[in-house]
């Protein structure tokens, strides 16, 4: 039984392969209709720009792709939560795989290119806390597909009321918080020291939620008890920035435009090495750190353009 369940992956990595590429003709077939005037956007003389229609368009399939891997993968979902009963590690490695995918899948149906930075400074030997600025929903499908071995986000407790997603969310190793409640909350920490202590990385959001500011190096406060995984494991932090997710759907909501993102991962570092003044302040400082990679992205991207 456990040898056909480790197989169900392959079988699913098949079922997409054959699925995918009649995503662009779906995109096509729908830009055709509007172009015949049968497109319910363009009833009653309603005229979208093109640009804005294949935006919507985009956002659609998406949502698609989305809810029929939740719906169909049902089955999946299944066979991976009995695995996890026999063998937790193997059920995340497969878990991983396949959220990768379909991640891999949604970003390039979106248009969304990405171009990885710093990738070297990742340890390849521990597990790490990952801190990065967070301005798009698409910050989390461009974590997942660019960092090594397993990792999981930590979400808001929200995220637990969505049937299916939340079961995926728990296979890949994400972690639910409270921000409500300080012992719930305090709870959430533990959970992840525990999972950076048995080999897995976190990534956490310090800013508390998605960041609208124009200026991208405007970044909100950064919570200073979210670094405590860190400081209580030993585990390296590695500073993440990120830039040009939000382009491509929360500037436009609910349309999705093509955008080019950079993600760049920064030198680590241990809070225990820090100055003592850095130490106790090791939210603050590590915004600062988050704040120069964003600005060294800015400036790279002004020189190419230039």
């Amino acid at each position: 039984m456990l040898q056909k369940q480790l197989h169900l992956p392959g079988v699913f990595y098949i079922m997409m392969i054959l699925v995918s590429p009649a995503l662009p003709a779906v995109y096509v077939s729908m830009r055709k209709a509007v172009q015949r005037n049968i497109w319910p956007f363009k009833a009653g003389g309603f005229h979208l720009k093109k640009k804005k229609v294949n935006a919507m368009i985009r956002f659609l399939v998406v949502a698609v792709l989305l809810i029929g891997f939740l719906v169909f993968g049902f089955p999946l979902l299944a066979a991976q939560n009995s695995l996890g009963k026999k063998d937790p590690h193997a059920r995340d490695v497969e878990s991983l795989k396949i959220v990768q995918y379909m991640f891999g899948l949604i970003l390039k149906t979106a248009g969304i290119t990405v171009t990885v930075k710093g990738k070297e400074n990742i340890p390849e030997d521990q597990a790490v806390l990952y801190v990065g600025n967070h301005r798009s929903y698409f910050d989390i499908l461009v974590g997942y597909t660019t960092v090594p071995g397993l990792m999981g986000f930590v979400a808001k407790k929200e995220m637990l009321r969505i049937p299916l997603l939340r079961s995926w969310m728990v296979n890949v190793n994400c972690l639910f918080l409270d921000r409500e409640n300080l012992k719930e909350g305090l709870k959430t920490i533990l959970q992840g020291i525990e999972k950076v202590k048995s080999g897995v990385s976190i990534w956490i959001f310090p800013e508390g939620t998605r960041n609208k500011n124009e200026d991208l190096r405007e970044l909100l406060p950064f919570k200073e008890g979210s670094l405590k995984i860190a400081e209580k494991s030993g585990c390296p932090v590695v500073p993440v920035a990120m830039v040009g997710t939000a382009e491509a759907f929360e500037k436009h909501f609910p349309m999705i435009r093509p955008s080019h993102v950079t993600v760049y991962y920064g030198k680590p570092f241990y809070i225990k090495e820090l100055e003592p003044e850095e130490k106790k302040r090791a939210g603050a400082y590590t915004r600062e750190r988050i704040r120069e990679m964003l600005r060294e992205i800015q400036e790279e991207t002004a020189g190419e353009t230039g």
